[in-house]
This record gives structure tokens, C-alpha cells and sequence, in this order.
């Protein structure tokens, strides 16, 4: 599915772009998102490109979609279970500066010139 979704939006695309850059999938884990805006097949991977938020640091940077799908949060002694990163499902790709989410765009606003 996620191939679909990058189908036309190789890693370096939207180089330049900013933040009408467009976002094409969310994943989400907790209050962490990772906004995905290119992708390519490399092997047995995906390897994606976006901006998380919600971490120590939020950032540009390359994503194992591999990796990402190995995330798990364990939280059983609080009786949560375990946590794994899930895909937002019925996202249409819209651009990062149209998206509704405080922290995405204070972390955009940086880079305004």
C-alpha cells in the first residue's frame, strides 16, 4: 500500500519544495508522527524520507521503512501492551504547510526566510 502512495515521488523529488512540499503518509506512535514525503524500493526495503516530530529532536531525515516497522513500545507493566507504529489510514497527499499539526509547523517555521 505504501508503495502506491510514494508511486511518483522518488527520494529527491521535492528537493527545493519546502514546506509546499507534499506529504504523502503518517505514521504515527504516541504523540511521535513521522510526516513521509518520497520513498524508493532499495532491496528488501523502502526507504523513506520525512520529518519526524515528537522525538528528543524533530528533523528531516532517511527512514527504513524496515526498521520502522520493528518500533515497539512495551507497556505491559502499566497494562497497555504493546505499542507498535501504525500507517494513518485515508490520508490524501497534502502539502506539509496545509497539514494541522502545531509542532510540524513550528519546526517548519524555522527555516522561513
Amino acid at each position: 500500500m505504501l508503495e502506491e502512495v510514494l508511486k511518483g515521488y522518488p527520494l529527491y523529488s521535492q528537493d527545493g519544495k519546502g514546506k509546499d512540499a507534499v506529504c504523502r503518509a503518517v505514521f504515527a506512535l504516541g504523540s511521535v508522527r513521522w510526516f513521509i514525503l518520497e520513498g524508493e524500493t532499495e532491496g528488501d526495503d523502502t526507504i523513506l524520507f520525512g520529518i519526524v516530530v515528537g522525538l528528543m529532536e524533530d528533523e528531516y531525515g532517511y527512514i527504513s521503512l524496515n526498521e520502522l516497522s520493528e518500533v515497539e513500545l512495551d507497556l505491559t507493566a502499566q497494562g497497555l501492551g504493546k505499542l507498535q507504529i501504525r500507517q494513518q489510514t485515508n490520508l490524501q497527499p497534502i502539502p506539509l504547510c496545509k497539514l494541522n499539526d502545531q509542532r510540524l509547523q513550528r519546526f517548519l517555521a524555522r527555516f522561513e526566510d
